[in-house]
Order: structure tokens, then sequence, then C-alpha cells
């Protein structure tokens, strides 16, 4: 539970983020577009259309979403995919389908839903995150070999709380225990005091330091 809602955290900051980062720029090519410039404004303006329409779907899958309107949710990622596959807001609605997935145990889905966000994903944070949640499918499935391989594709430094934590589960679940005390330390290490994992990753620390005198 706390590693879910440290991932829905970094989703809602990275969404935050990017309307941040891309907010003028849209506002630019609309205004662009309205004085008629033809060419590269033209499309500017295209493009701003685009991010605002996606935008506003997104929010309108939020609501269904809220409201356990499953079918009108899926019926709207569908279309965003159909319609603005390029859209950083399609790769954070398809990524939101995954995770209802799982909460299925529809991992298949879940995994498949994923890997389509991953290659339309343009921001490298967004696509870190992404593989971080492929991570957890394979996880999951107990592949714990596929867990690491998966996160060793993340850039150093990016989500390094949940990165190590994930990699500290999969070195349990390998039976690399030495290992994965470092991997939760290091987690810990970068993770603020009120980060919601940080209790659980402790849990973790301390059952792994139980097995071993258990072991000794």
């Amino acid at each position: 539970m706390a590693f879910d809602a440290y991932d829905d955290y970094e989703q809602s900051e990275l969404v935050q983020k990017w309307l941040r980062d891309n907010g003028l720029s849209i506002v630019v090519g609309i205004v662009i577009g309205l004085v008629g410039i033809f060419g590269w404004q033209q499309w500017r303006s295209h493009q701003a259309r685009n991010q605002g329409e996606a935008a506003e779907i997104y929010q309108q899958l939020q609501t269904a979403l809220a409201s356990g309107k499953t079918g009108a949710a899926d019926q709207l990622v569908d279309k965003m995919m159909k319609d603005f596959e390029k859209s950083s807001f399609t790769v954070f609605a398809v990524s939101d389908r995954a995770r209802q997935q799982m909460e299925a145990n529809q991992l298949d889905k879940a995994e498949a839903s994923l890997q389509w966000a991953a290659s339309h994903a343009s921001d490298e944070a967004l696509k870190s995150l992404t593989e971080l949640r492929i991570a957890r499918v394979e996880l999951a499935r107990g592949n714990g070999a596929a867990t690491l391989a998966t996160l060793d594709r993340i850039p150093a430094g990016s989500y390094q709380g949940l990165s190590q934590e994930l990699r500290g589960d999969a070195l349990v679940k390998l039976g690399r225990t030495d290992e994965a005390r470092k991997a939760y330390q290091a987690a810990l290490s970068v993770l603020s005091e009120g980060a919601p994992q940080r209790a659980a990753l402790q849990m973790k620390l301390d059952d792994l330091a139980a097995a071993g005198k258990q072991g000794a």
C-alpha cells in the first residue's frame, strides 16, 4: 500500500511538472495559430490544440475512474490511444489503465499497457516511471531476474527510492538477502522523512534482520 501511494504521488507530481513546463508553450502555440501565421506556427497551434483536447479527456478519465465507471474509462483511454498517441496525457492514461489491470490481477494486460506507455513516452522521467511499473508487474509474476533487468534500464538517479526498494524485493525473491539489505538501505537513504513508504521499507529491513538471526 505504501508503495502504491508513493507511485501515485510520483505520477501526480510528474503531471503537474509537465503542465508547468509545457503550459506556456501551449498558450504561445494557440496565440500564434490565432494570428493566422502559416507553416511552423500553424503546426505549433495544431499541437497546442491537441494537447488541450488530450488534457480535457484525461480529466474526464479521472472523473470516470473516481466514480467507478470503468467502462466509460476504458472508452476514453481507447480514444486517447487512437487520437492522441503522442501526447504525454495518453501515457498517463494508459498507465492508469495498467494500474486497474494490476489490481484485477490481469498481469499480462497490465504489462502490455505499460509496454505501450513506455514506447510512447517522450519525457525521460515519465519513461523511467513507466519502466518502474513494468518492473512491478514482473515482480508480481515472481520473476526476480526480469525485474532486475528492467530496473537496470532506468537511468541512475531516477526515482531511486522506488527503484532501490523494488530491487531489494527482487533480490529477496532470488534469495540474495545481503544485496537486498543494501538495496533497501540505499532506498531509505534517499527518501525524505515524510515519504509514504519509509515505514514499509524499515519493516522489510527488520524482517531481513530477524531472518538472519534465525538462520544463524
